[in-house]
Order: structure tokens, then sequence, then C-alpha cells
């Protein structure tokens, strides 16, 4: 019996990919803090998650979406800048570091899917 990887490991892999696309978008802004005229910019997780079950609902674009570029929203400052720049030190650094401890939730649950498949190969 064939085992479905796509079924077995669920949203797992989708939220790793979406995890590493919103940490290279959060980078990028903590890199542009004192560019002025810089818009912060952000990725719904709610919305990647709907399209990726969308996705999975119609098997034959779950494989296409899983390489597609997450829509960039902007961020709105609580405090705008005079120079027109809306990235926030404090509320980037507190979304990054949100987002790693994401990512090792995801990571972790993975590996837990991972290692039962093991097991279960394995006859275990």
């Amino acid at each position: 019996m064939a085992i479905d990887f796509e079924q077995a490991l669920g949203v797992h892999p989708n939220t790793l990919a979406f995890r590493t696309q919103r940490a290279k978008v959060l980078a990028s802004n903590l890199a542009n803090v004192d560019t002025p005229h810089y818009k912060a910019r952000d990725i719904s997780f709610s919305q990647a998650m709907e399209e990726a079950a969308s996705a999975s609902r119609h098997k034959h674009l779950a494989r296409r979406h899983q390489n597609v570029e997450h829509e960039l929203m902007y961020r709105l400052p609580q405090q705008p800048s005079q120079d027109g720049n809306t990235v926030e030190l404090g509320v980037e650094q507190a979304e990054f570091a949100g987002n790693a401890m994401a990512f090792e939730t995801s990571m972790t649950f993975l590996n837990m899917k991972l290692s039962g498949l093991k097991k279960a190969i394995n006859g275990q």
C-alpha cells in the first residue's frame, strides 16, 4: 500500500514554507528600518492557510500552490515617522521572534509526523 505523503503530512509543509517566506519579509523590514519612505510589509497567516486549504480541496492545484508567493500587505504604523518610513523596530522584532517560534513549532509537528511514518513503515 502506497503512502500519500501530502495527506500524511497535512498542512505542515505549507506552514513551514509560509513561515520561511514571512521571515524573509520581516527581515527585509528590519534591514530597512532607517530607509526613508520604506513601507513595512507582512503576510497574513490566516489568508495563506485559507489558500492552502482551498488548494488541497482541488488536488490538481495543490502542487502548484505550494510554491506560490503569498500576497504582501502593508503594515500600518502605530507612530508614523516624518521621513515616511513605516517600519517600527520593536514591532518588527516582536513579529520576527513570534514567527521564529511558530516555525520551530511547525518543525516539531512535522518531525513528529515523520517519526510516526517511520515507525509505521518499520512496523512498530
